[in-house]
C-alpha cells in the first residue's frame, strides 16, 4: 500500500482517531466503575460483621441489628422465582426455536418477549399490584415472586431461543435421519448441544432480579421482623437498602452500605460465573 496516497492516509487517520476515541471511552467507563466499586468497598466493608447475617433489621433509633430477615426474604423470593421462570423460559424458548418462524403465535410470542425485556421493572410491579395485590388486599412474598418471575422469564426465553439457533442443521438432520421424533430431537439433541448457554441465560436472569427494587415496593413491600410467611409482607435486601440509605440514622446507613455490597458482589459473581464456567461456544 502506498502511504503517500491521500485516500489511504485519510482512512488511516480516521482509523486511528476511532481507535483512540474507543480507548478513551472505555477508560472513562472503567474509571467510573472502579470509583463506584471503591466507594462501595470503603463504605460497605466496615458493615461486614457476623451480626449482619445473624441480626434482624433494627427499629428506628435502635443500635446494632443486621440484615438476616432481608437476606432470607430475598433468597426465598429469588429462589422461587428462579424455580418457576427456568422451566417456563426454557420450554418457551424451545417452542420459539422450533416453531416460532412458522406460525403467527410464535411471532407474537417473540414480539411480546422483546417488549417484556425492555419494559421498566416499575411497570411490571404496578401490573402485579393491580392484578394481585389489590385483589387480595395485602402485600406478600408471592406477589414479589410473581413480579420477579415476569422479569426473569423473557431473559431465559430469549437466551434459550438464541442459543438453540446456533445448533447446525446438519446435526438436526442427522438425528431426523435416524428416525428420532421432533420432540426428542429438540430435547435430547438440540437442547443438550447448547445446555451451557441455556444455563448462562438462567444465571443472567438470576443476576438481574437479585437487585430489583421497584417491583418489590409494590408487591412484597418490607417487614422489619423475621418472617418466612410468603403470604405476608416480606423483608428483602433491595427495599431495605433503599429505605435505610435515605434514613437519618448512621446505623441504618451503614447497614444499607453492607447490603449494597452483598447485592453487588452477588450479581458480580453470577455474571463472572456465567461468562467463564458456562461459556457456550458455537456448536460444530
Amino acid at each position: 500500500m502506498n502511504t503517500a496516497n491521500p485516500v489511504y492516509r485519510r482512512r488511516l487517520l480516521s482509523h486511528r482517531i476511532g481507535i483512540a476515541l474507543s480507548v478513551i471511552a472505555m477508560g472513562i467507563g472503567l474509571a467510573f466503575l472502579a470509583w463506584i466499586l471503591w466507594t462501595l468497598l470503603v463504605n460497605g466493608f466496615s458493615a461486614l460483621a457476623p451480626s449482619l447475617f445473624t441480626g434482624d433489621t433494627p427499629a428506628p433509633g435502635g443500635e446494632g441489628g443486621g440484615l438476616r430477615n432481608a437476606i432470607v426474604g430475598s433468597l426465598m423470593m429469588v429462589g422461587l422465582s428462579t424455580l418457576v421462570s427456568t422451566p417456563i423460559g426454557i420450554l418457551a424458548g424451545i417452542y420459539l426455536a422450533e416453531y416460532g418462524d412458522r406460525n403467527r403465535f410464535g411471532q407474537i410470542t417473540r414480539f411480546v418477549t422483546d417488549i417484556m425485556l425492555s419494559a421498566p421493572s416499575i411497570v411490571i410491579g404496578l401490573f402485579v399490584y393491580a392484578l394481585y395485590v389489590a385483589k387480595v388486599q395485602h402485600f406478600s412474598g408471592y406477589a414479589g415472586t410473581i413480579a420477579l418471575t415476569l422479569i426473569a422469564v423473557p431473559v431465559v426465553v430469549r437466551t434459550t431461543d438464541n442459543m438453540l439457533r446456533l445448533v447446525p442443521n446438519s446435526l438436526l438432520e442427522a438425528a431426523f435421519a435416524l428416525g428420532a421424533p421432533r420432540w426428542k430431537v429438540a430435547m435430547l439433541v438440540r437442547l443438550r448441544a447448547v445446555k451451557a448457554g441455556v444455563i448462562t441465560g438462567v444465571l443472567l436472569a438470576l443476576a438481574r432480579i437479585s437487585g430489583e427494587t421497584a417491583p418489590l415496593l409494590f408487591t412484597a413491600l418490607n417487614n422489619q421482623f423475621f418472617s418466612a410467611d410468603m403470604n405476608a409482607p416480606l423483608a428483602n435486601l433491595p427495599v431495605v437498602i433503599y429505605t435505610y440509605a435515605m434514613s437519618p440514622y448512621d446505623d441504618w446507613r451503614s447497614l444499607a452500605w453492607g447490603g449494597a455490597l452483598l447485592v453487588t458482589f452477588t450479581v458480580l459473581f453470577l455474571n463472572i460465573l456465567s461468562r467463564t464456567v458456562f461459556t457456550q461456544k458455537t456448536p460444530r
